[in-house]
């Protein structure tokens, strides 16, 4: 049994509503948040403890794991408390706002011996695992385009809780808190990003961070890829496609879990689609969102094969912001990986 400490109970709802899925191997010993009244709204008849002090939490010998579910800009002081106190972390998105700090997490987890798992649940679900079954059995070929949409719909309501919308608190806007999952499935499919370019801006709400962007990507591979984003749609809609040398993948147009809802594999040559219908249908069940996201996570924690997160794939992240946000300003074809010397590896607050 995984003991876990969950530190805020906004997004952390959704941990927990996981978390109780998976109660043969994992128990959530505490809920941590400022305000108690928001933990007794999750609780649902559970046991945990519900605290307002983080220490209790972080000098407990029985925690295993500290779920971190705050405010992006407590994101990289409390990942670094938990691994000086010997705790393994998750840490939702952003793991951090600069390359620097990612180093720093890095080197606390090399001295801890404990993991790191940046949250992109986005990765799980029967669609997901059937297209990573085509493409491991060599149906589908190479990556050749793909269009990723990320048009969801943020108003007042959403940017009136305070630290929303801003440099300071959200330390981002729609590239960092909104379309970052869309870009960690880009590459969790078609590899790692060679170069970008990328224009942003405000176009939808009086906030200081962007609303709008538009993006492409040339990977490593020579796959060619576009990121379209909006906080301005009529509603929340994901959109995804990948285009690879013998078929073509398309999403639904759930936003919150793509691999959730059926997707279409469309074979380009006519005598393959049975093959492709059958390796589909022959696809063992995936577990989604959050849920298989914490499964992976408890078969690494108990040194079995998994497919967790790492956190050199939260690195990843953190750098195609960071490109993202200088080629925005610059208007420069930005180049990657990002050297300790590019003028935005402490960081890309204005």
């Amino acid at each position: 049994m995984i003991n876990i400490a969950i530190i805020g109970a906004g997004i952390g709802r959704e941990h927990l509503a996981a978390l109780r899925e998976l109660s043969s191997e994992f128990r959530v010993v505490a809920v941590v948040d400022q305000n108690l009244k928001r933990i007794e709204e999750i609780r649902s008849g559970d046991t945990f403890a519900a605290l307002t002090d983080i220490t209790k939490v972080l000098t407990d010998p029985e925690i295993d794991i500290i779920d971190i579910c705050l405010p992006p800009h407590l994101h990289v002081s409390v990942t670094l408390d938990a691994l000086s106190f010997g705790k393994h972390v998750i840490c939702e998105k952003p793991l951090a706002t600069s390359l620097a700090d990612v180093d720093r997490i890095s080197d606390a987890a090399k001295r801890s011996g404990c993991y790191v798992f940046p949250v992109f649940q986005y990765r799980w679900g029967p669609s997901l695992a059937q297209l990573r079954h085509l493409m491991a059995s060599g149906l589908a070929g190479q990556v050749q385009v793909a269009s990723l949409e990320t048009h969801w719909s943020r108003e007042y309501d959403y940017y009136s809780v305070p630290w929303r919308g801003t440099w300071s608190g959200e330390r981002g806007g729609a590239v960092l808190g909104h379309a970052i999952h869309n870009h960690d499935l880009l590459t969790h499919i078609a590899g790692e990003v060679a170069a970008l370019s990328a224009m942003t801006a405000t176009r939808v709400n009086e906030i200081e961070t962007e609303d709008c962007a538009s993006i492409t990507f040339a990977m490593t591979s020579g796959a060619l890829c576009t990121s379209s984003i909006t906080l301005g749609a009529a509603g929340d809609e994901t959109r995804l496609r990948f285009v690879f040398e013998n078929l073509t993948a398309t999403s639904g147009t759930a936003p919150y879990a793509p691999g959730g809802q059926p997707w279409t594999f469309t074979a380009r040559f006519k005598d393959q689609q049975h093959e492709i219908d059958k390796a589909v249908v022959n696809t063992p069940l995936e577990a989604v969102g959050f849920e298989g996201f914490f499964t992976e996570i408890g078969k690494a924690i108990n040194a079995q094969e998994n497919s967790a997160v790492t956190l050199e794939e939260g690195a990843a992240s953190i750098s195609l912001v960071t490109a993202i946000y200088h080629s925005s300003r610059t208007g420069a074809r930005v180049n990657l990986p990002l050297l300790p010397e590019h003028e935005l590896y402490k960081g890309w607050l204005p």
